[in-house]
């Protein structure tokens, strides 16, 4: 099983270019940058974790920008959104944002993808939440479209175009691995169907009997990486069992010295049950 870390990267914790070298140099596979473009001042969503909603959550970083620069000062760190909320994207800016870091990074780009729980953010780029899974499924179609034919038309209810050129066009083929968030049976469905991967969260209950259910289901084995993995040795331990490919450490927002001193702490752990 291998390792890998994900980190709210905001403008308030280490830089994205230091943090993505010192994550390579300590031997992690990946690294997976979450996405948020604000968080609305008055909400009723609740926060998923419960309590007061962290300040990394509005502070973050566009992922692609930080993903890239990430990519430029490191040789084999996999770079992934964890996850990217393409409800709130435009597919074709997207698409081409997508297919120019997999260039950029020379094919080491894993595309993580979600449908939120934020209503309210939602809203605000004019989506509604009632019809989001529906408008996921039909921009990544569409993405798809975009990154595998010269020239690309999509025809949906929600997303619609006559026939375009875009380029570049991604370096993996057909595309970067599109890895599916969530554990609901219409994740499930979707991680067959976009054939990438799946990115269950870290303490979802029976983990050890989804995995092979997923796959099962996909019909061939899915890469799958547990997003904020516990770092209790047994645990990891059942994530190996599993046959669990990849456990993603959750890495808090801080400084320099102080996301260094732990990274090193997360490689140890890394390191006994590599």
């Amino acid at each position: 099983m291998k390792f890998g870390i994900t980190t709210f990267i905001t403008d308030e914790g280490i830089g994205p270019a230091e943090l993505g070298r010192a994550v390579e140099e300590r031997g992690f596979d990946s690294l997976f940058a979450p996405e948020h473009t604000h968080i609305p001042a008055s909400r009723e969503s609740p926060y998923p974790g419960g309590g007061d909603l962290p300040r990394v959550y509005y502070r973050t970083l566009d992922p692609f920008v930080s993903l890239t620069a990430i990519a430029a000062v490191t040789e084999r760190l996999l770079v992934a959104t964890g996850i990217s909320l393409i409800i709130e994207r435009d597919p074709i800016t997207t698409a081409k944002e997508v297919a120019s870091l997999d260039l950029v990074a020379g094919g080491r780009f894993i595309f993580g993808i979600g449908a939120g729980w934020n209503l309210e953010e939602m809203r605000n780029h004019g989506t509604d939440p009632a019809t989001r899974g529906t408008l996921m499924d039909e921009r990544i179609r569409a993405m798809r479209e975009i990154w595998t034919k010269e020239a690309a038309e999509f025809h949906g209810e929600h997303v619609d175009f006559d026939p375009i050129y875009a380029w570049p066009k991604p370096v993996q083929q057909p595309h970067p691995p599109i890895y599916v968030g969530g554990e609901g049976e219409r994740a499930m469905a979707r991680v067959a169907e976009y054939g990438g991967g799946w990115l269950p969260r870290g303490g979802t209950e029976n983990l050890g009997d989804l995995v092979p259910k997923v796959r099962d289901r996909a019909g061939w084995r899915v890469p799958v990486s547990v997003f904020a993995a516990p770092r209790d040795p047994a645990v990891l331990e059942s994530y190996a069992a599993a046959d669990v490919d990849r456990a993603l450490f959750l890495l808090p927002t801080h400084q320099r010295d102080e996301s260094l001193r732990r990274l090193d702490a997360l490689a140890e752990i890394a390191e006994r049950h590599g």
